[in-house]
C-alpha cells in the first residue's frame, strides 16, 4: 500500500503533509513516497531473484499499481485508487486486503500513514500482522519503519527466506499542527508486529533529556561562536532543541524545527524551505559549514525530519563540511551517524567517509562511524 501524499512537504518546509497535499503539490512538490516504494520493489526483485511464490495484492492507481513494475511476479488488484485519496481510502482497501488474508503488508507512507494501518488492523481484530514501512514521511517515529527503501527490500527477502522472527514495536505520532506552531509534541498509539531486524529497521526516536548538561550546551555554544561564526562563514543550522539552544546563547533566534542560516553573527535565514537554502548557497562566496544533530535513539544525521537538505542543497554544502552536535547524554542513545539521503551517490558519498567528526562540548569532538541503509 502506497499513501502518494507522504512526504510532499518535506522538501518545502511544511513539516508534514497531513492534510498540506494539496498545498504542496501546488508548490510544485513531485510525488516521493510511490518512487521510494518502486525503488524498493526494484531492489527487492534484484535480491530476492526468485518471485514465482510471491503473490502481491494491491489497489489499482496511485496506492498501489502506478509503482510496480513487471518483474516482482505476481499481481492481483482488489481495490482501486484514481485522483486523489484519503485516510479512508486506506482503511479500504486494508480492508480488501485482509478479506485476501494476505500474511504481511508492505507500505509506503509516514507515522500518519502507519496509525491509520494500525487503527484499521486494531478494528478488523488483525492487530497481529505484521507490517513493514518503507520510510516516505517528513519524519519517521515509530520503529516499524525499515532505514531506506533498500533496507524493507532486504527485511522483506530476509522474511521470506524465514531469517527473521516477529517483534512488536511502537507506533508514534507527532502532532502536525502543533509541529508547525513550533510545539514537539509525539503521542503513542499503538504497538504494531513487524520483523525484528536491529541492522535493516531504525527503531523509535528518542527524546533524550538530561539534566546537569547545560555547562556543556553553554562549552558548545563557546565553541561555535569562537571558532566558525566568522564574518565570511555561512553556518546552515538543522532542526532540533539542542541547536535552537546554542543558536539563541549565540545570539540567533533560531526556529526550533526548521533549517536556519547565518553569517558571522548575522541570521540571514529562519525556517528555509529547499529553494531558499539553493539561493543562499549560491549566492555565498566563502566557507560553510552544515551544523546537524543527530536524532536520539535512531542516530539519523540526515533523512528524517529535514528534507530541506536535499541532495542538491547537500551537494553545493559539501559531505565534509558536515558537522554533527551531540551532547555527551545523546552519545548514549547514538553509536552511529545514519544518512539517506534519497540519492544513492550522495549517499556513496558520505560512505566513503567511514567516519565523520561530532562536537560533544567545548574544542571536545569525536568520530563517529557512518552508517548508509
Amino acid at each position: 500500500m502506497v499513501n502518494p501524499d507522504a512526504g510532499l512537504g518535506g522538501r518545502l518546509g511544511l513539516k508534514g503533509s497531513d492534510g498540506q497535499a494539496e498545498y504542496a503539490r501546488s508548490l510544485g512538490a513531485e510525488d516521493r513516497a510511490g518512487p521510494r516504494v518502486t525503488d524498493c520493489l526494484a531492489y527487492f526483485s534484484k535480491l530476492h531473484r526468485d518471485c514465482s511464490n510471491i503473490e502481491w495484492i494491491t489497489s489499482q492507481g496511485r496506492m498501489g499499481t502506478d509503482w510496480i513494475s513487471d518483474d516482482i511476479g505476481t499481481v492481483e488488484t482488489i481495490h482501486e485508487s484514481i485522483g486523489n485519496t484519503s485516510a479512508a481510502d486506506s482503511s479500504g482497501l486494508i480492508a480488501n486486503l485482509l478479506d485476501s488474508e494476505i500474511d504481511l503488508l508492505l507500505y509506503g507512507g509516514g507515522d500518519g500513514t502507519t496509525r491509520d494501518i494500525v487503527a484499521a488492523l486494531e478494528s478488523h481484530g488483525r492487530s497481529d500482522l505484521p507490517i513493514i514501512g518503507v520510510p516516505c514521511g517528513v519524519k519517521m517515529h515509530s520503529g516499524c519503519f525499515a532505514s531506506s527503501p533498500k533496507a524493507a527490500a532486504e527485511v522483506l527477502s530476509a522474511w521470506l527466506n524465514g531469517d527473521l522472527l516477529i517483534a512488536s514495536t511502537e507506533v508514534l505520532d507527532l502532532d502536525e499542527e502543533l509541529y508547525r506552531e513550533g510545539r514537539w509534541v509525539v503521542r503513542l498509539y499503538a504497538e504494531a508486529m513487524t520483523p525484528a531486524s536491529p541492522r535493516w529497521m531504525q527503531g523509535t526516536k528518542q527524546r533524550v533529556e538530561a539534566s546537569g548538561e547545560e555547562e556543556i550546551v553553554e562549552g558548545l555554544a563557546d565553541h561555535i561562536k569562537e571558532l566558525l561564526m566568522t564574518e565570511d562563514r555561512l553556518i546552515i543550522w538543522g532542526s532540533g532543541g539542542t541547536l535552537r539552544t546554542i543558536g539563541e546563547l549565540v545570539g540567533l533566534k533560531p526556529n526550533l524545527l526548521g533549517i536556519d542560516a547565518s553569517v558571522g553573527e548575522k541570521q540571514v535565514g529562519v525556517d528555509l524551505n529547499e529553494k531558499q537554502l539553493l539561493e543562499l548557497l549560491d549566492a555565498h562566496d566563502g566557507p560553510i559549514t552544515l551544523l546537524l544533530s543527530p536524532m536520539g535513539g535512531q542516530g539519523f544525521l540526515i533523512g528524517r525530519g529535514n528534507l530541506q537538505l536535499s541532495p542538491a542543497v547537500l551537494r553545493q554544502v559539501g559531505v565534509n563540511d558536515v558537522l554533527g552536535i551531540c551532547t555527551p547524554a545523546k552519545l548514549l542513545t547514538v553509536r552511529r551517524l545514519r544518512i539517506e539521503t534519497g540519492d544513492t551517490t550522495l549517499d556513496a558519498e558520505f560512505a566513503e567517509k567511514k567516519y565523520l567528526k561530532v562536537l560533544q562540548g567545548y574544542r571536545t569532538t569525536r568520530v563517529l562511524p557512518i552508517a548508509v541503509d
